[in-house]
């Protein structure tokens, strides 16, 4: 049986559900942005009249509005986007219960077994789109496809707001003739590399042999060539609360620059902390560590290294991001932001090695103090304790 998947994505989610609390500027562009007082000061989501005029996503505030110089900025609602994301969530479970989320604001569905009951794909997706439009106030764009790629492909084609079904009989048609980058995972630094290469369209790569593609892109390479010929399978996984994370981080910007190492160490260990938790909840340990940095001229650098020993300890991750900082960067210019995060997860803890030194009692009773400190965040909320270590001194 022929699979039938939806992708919905929720049209501007951000500024859509912002204008929701915000009616009087319906009419107006309208721009999410980040605290400019915070240093965060930068487009989030527009509506489509913010668009009109060249705004884009991730630009500054100061760039945006020199494209549009009435553009009206509004803070982000984040508690709102969680809600009207769940209440999105529920209207697709009303036509299947294989829901895969793809961010906040987008979701796979597979409702092949639904069609008994609901009617063709582009029904469904049709249903769906008058659901969100009529109970939310919001809008969607759905793509109709037999496949994941394909059918997120699609809900890109009509916006805002519509239904786009690519099937086995129009693929070659519709798809092939589109640059490479509305491929899922065709980055821009893979687009440049199959251009360099003379290979600019989807239709290019599915005609491309798999073993230029491999010398280009390595093992990616083939990867893409299935996705341009139709030939994804991927299911569609919906998550459940015992899923293990692949990796798990925090980053922070702050009002001012980092210009020494003891305010990136109380940084890293503020947010070492959080990663700690995470681990601690999911029973992980971590072999692998990496730092994120961005400098105050947007440069960002990223460094990660794996150790022998595992761990779940806040300290030792931090520690371990301060070894890495000093090997990889000596504060040549200051640090707009800074993020700390763990990779190659795992359930089993490597063994304390005992020395002459009594390292591993140290070991011990730094373990003794972190699930103290676990055990009162998670009863008491995370703002309930912190390290003296963490706590800048007033001046």
């Amino acid at each position: 049986m022929e699979r039938v998947i939806l992708h919905c994505d929720l049209n501007n989610f951000f500024a859509s559900v912002s204008l929701l609390f915000n009616p009087t500027l319906a009419s107006l562009p309208v721009a999410v942005c980040g605290d400019q007082e915070n240093r965060h000061g930068i487009v989030l989501a527009k509506n489509e009249i913010a668009k009109s005029y060249g705004v884009k996503t991730a630009e500054t505030i100061f760039e945006a509005k020199n494209k549009c110089p009435d553009l009206v900025t509004l803070p982000p609602l984040h508690r709102e986007y969680h809600r009207y994301s769940d209440l999105a969530r529920a209207v697709y479970a009303r036509y299947t219960d294989m829901i895969e989320p793809f961010g906040i604001d987008e979701c796979w569905l597979d409702v092949t077994g639904s069609r008994l009951l609901f009617g063709g794909g582009e029904e469904i997706a049709d249903r769906i789109r008058k659901d969100i439009r009529t109970e939310l106030g919001i809008t969607a764009s759905v793509g109709v496809s037999f496949n994941k790629v394909f059918a997120k492909l699609g809900s890109d084609m009509k916006k805002p707001d519509g239904t786009t079904v690519i099937s086995r009989e129009n693929f070659k048609t519709t798809i092939w003739p589109l640059p490479i980058s509305v491929l899922l995972f065709a980055g821009k630094k893979t687009t440049q590399k199959l251009n360099s290469a003379g290979i600019f369209t989807v239709g290019d790569v599915a005609a491309c042999s798999e073993i230029t593609l491999t010398r280009l892109l390595g093992k990616s390479g083939a990867e893409l060539k299935k996705y341009a010929l139709g030939e994804d399978e991927a299911p569609v996984v919906t998550p459940s609360e015992n899923d293990i994370p692949k990796s798990i981080s925090r980053s922070v910007t702050l009002a001012k620059d980092f210009c020494d190492y003891e305010s990136i160490r109380r940084t890293f260990l503020k947010l070492a902390q959080s990663v700690s938790d995470s681990l601690r909840r999911h029973s992980l340990y971590a072999s692998g560590v990496q730092i994120h940095l961005r400098t105050a001229s947007l440069t960002v650098k990223e460094c990660s290294r794996l150790y022998p020993e595992t761990t779940n300890s806040a300290f030792v991750i931090a520690e371990r991001g301060m070894e890495i900082l000093k090997q990889n960067y000596m504060l040549s210019e200051p640090l707009r932001s800074v993020g700390i995060g763990v990779y190659r997860l795992t359930k089993e803890e490597s063994a304390v090695q005992e020395d002459l030194f009594g390292q591993s009692e140290k070991q011990i009773n730094q373990e003794k103090i972190e699930n103290s400190i676990y055990a009162l965040r998670k009863k008491f909320g995370a703002s309930t304790i912190a390290r003296a270590s963490t706590v800048e001194k007033e001046d």
